[in-house]
């Protein structure tokens, strides 16, 4: 998608990197989320300044059919990881992990490449391929 493209540009001009994007519908509304990651963390203001770039791009090329809503926004602290890099920009984070066909666990994610991960447990390092990763999820201990 060209628009993606040029918003993951406006993103970078604030050092910031393109997380992932979603649409989603919330309360009979339809949202396009755009999330951020940024060393150091990501700012209310970061996210005013990445929309108010955006928005005129969005005004050309619909990334959706209809009327909807545009938010930038940060994963959170609690997030799914669901592409590799996604993964390799949570290594040393603890990681809730579903193995299809074998069930859960938790750990540190110690490693992560194109081709699957490591995660330390209490039991020691477990390796999984991205094909075997059911529902993986960053997490932390409130």
């Amino acid at each position: 998608m060209a628009v993606i493209d040029e918003i993951e540009k406006i993103i970078n001009s604030y050092g910031a990197e393109l997380y992932d994007t979603e649409t989603v519908n919330e309360n009979g509304e339809t949202i396009f989320r755009v999330y951020i990651v940024k060393e150091g963390g990501v700012s209310l203001d970061l996210c005013a300044d990445i929309s108010r770039d955006a928005s005129p791009l969005l005004d050309i090329e619909s990334p959706v059919s209809g009327e909807y809503r545009f938010e930038v926004s940060s994963p959170g602290i609690e997030r799914k990881l669901t592409k590799a890099k996604h993964f390799k920009h949570s290594i040393g984070e603890k990681v809730k992990v579903k193995i299809i066909g074998e069930g859960k666990l938790k750990g540190v994610l110690k490693n992560a490449d194109d081709e699957g991960i490591t995660v330390e447990t209490k039991e020691g390092d477990k390796n999984y391929k991205y094909s075997q990763l059911g529902t993986v999820k960053t997490y932390f201990d409130w």
